[in-house]
């Protein structure tokens, strides 16, 4: 059981990699199905370079993996758990997007 400075960095890694929005797009993509580089590049509009800088960020943070296939790389999500915490994720997310009780939201630009 990890304790509880151990989950603080996991969970500011896992933060660190849904910062980004190509990120998150390639996470959801790779949540779908998994998918070569070029594949995936082609689907988020970006150049190989870019997604690979990408790719390599979500590797480093333990979020997926490669896996050789022959000459080409697949990647997919490093643990099946991840791609339900992502559907829960956005769940939550989405319903806290909808609640707008805080009166000062638009003025503060937080909430």
């Amino acid at each position: 059981m990890l304790n509880i400075a151990e989950d603080i960095e996991v969970l500011a890694r896992f933060g660190r990699a849904l910062a980004d929005p190509i990120r998150c797009r390639l996470l959801l993509e790779i949540r779908e199905a998994p998918a070569h580089p070029s594949d995936l590049a082609d689907k988020l509009g970006i150049s190989r370079t870019r997604l690979s800088n990408h790719l390599a960020c979500l590797r480093d943070c333990g979020l997926v993996v490669a896996v050789p296939e022959g000459r080409r790389t697949r990647y997919e999500l490093a643990d099946s758990r991840l791609g339900h915490a992502l559907d829960d994720l956005r769940s939550a997310v989405v319903t806290v997007a909808a609640d707008r009780t805080c009166v000062d939201a638009d003025d503060k630009g937080c909430c």
